[in-house]
């Protein structure tokens, strides 16, 4: 299986332009939406601080690891807000770590209502490491290491009450492309088009119900599709479902540990035939929220 993992990399990064390859992929994706919109910017209200580390496919060499990190504060009486992201996959024998500055600003309306208008500003860097791969018959280019210095730009809209939101977004607008001369190859990156909605459902004092779902779309590819549904209980325990559209089924919990720290976990279970050589994709979700002498902590914590 390692051969034929390797052998795609190549055919990816060296022997034709590659079109819509889609971005790095999260389950807790309800958790860290400033990733890929910057409109949610500041929209917790609080300096938000947030970990997260995904390793995808267990047990086959050479899968995605992800690891990303991101801190937001708002910006005035408006919720403005300001935020850092930062994001680092490896992939076989390739690296991209991406950073990106956002901003957002926010009109409050009427019963709670805020739109929020984000942009973003940033860089990718990628790098593929040639002396990594294991080739039956090594092509006289394909050695030593390679890296890729390309800016971006992002736009997104986040609209929310306190029990509901609603996003679009592209993260990234330019299309870049990574070129070596010598050997005549080229990845190209297209931008996605990301979609997200979820609605907390008040069942009682101390349950809750949210269903979300995320919708990504990019040229040349099939529209990506996550659903899922977490019940909160007391505010302090979460637990979920999620399904990825012919993808994966996924189990999710998270922990409400302190008034500033919550806790989160998710097992990817793959339903295609890649499900037969791995034993799954872990994710693990960290955030801690950071409350001023006025404000100590949030009367009941935010559920997205």
């Amino acid at each position: 299986m390692e051969k034929y993992f390797y052998i795609i990399t190549i055919l990816l990064l060296a022997s034709f332009e590659t079109q819509a390859q889609q971005e790095s992929q999260y389950t807790q994706y309800m958790y860290n939406t400033m990733t890929f919109n910057p409109g949610y910017t500041g929209s917790r209200e609080v300096v938000s601080a947030m970990g997260l580390y995904r390793t995808q496919w267990v047990g086959l060499d050479g899968a995605p690891k992800t690891m990303n990190f991101s801190i937001q504060s708002p910006l005035g009486y408006h919720a403005n807000g300001i935020g850092l992201d930062i994001v680092s996959e490896e992939i076989g024998p390739t690296n991209n770590i991406g950073l990106m500055i956002n901003y957002a600003y926010t009109i409050i309306g009427n019963n709670d209502l805020r739109y929020s208008f984000g942009i973003s500003a940033g860089f990718n860097n990628y790098e593929v490491n040639y002396n990594e791969l294991n080739v039956e018959n090594p092509d006289q280019f394909l050695y030593g290491q390679e890296s890729k210095f390309l800016p971006n730009l992002g736009v997104g809209f986040y609209v929310h009450t306190y029990n509901w939101y609603f996003g679009v977004s592209v993260p990234k607008l330019l299309k870049t492309n990574y070129y070596d001369d010598v050997a005549s190859t080229v990845y190209s990156s297209s931008a996605h088009f990301y979609g997200i909605a979820g609605y907390v459902f008040d069942l009682n004092p101390d349950l809750r119900f949210k269903p979300a779902v995320l919708v990504k779309a990019v040229e040349g590819a099939p529209i990506a599709v996550d659903v899922s549904a977490n019940l909160s209980i007391n505010n302090k325990l979460t637990l979920g479902v999620g399904y990825r559209w012919s993808a994966s089924i996924s189990a999710l919990a998270g922990f409400q540990a302190t008034d500033h720290i919550q806790i989160g976990y998710a097992y990817d279970y793959e339903t295609t035939n890649l499900g037969n050589y791995n034993s799954g994709t872990h994710e693990i979700l960290l955030r801690f929220d950071f409350f001023n002498k006025s404000r100590k902590r949030m009367i009941n914590p935010r559920f997205f």
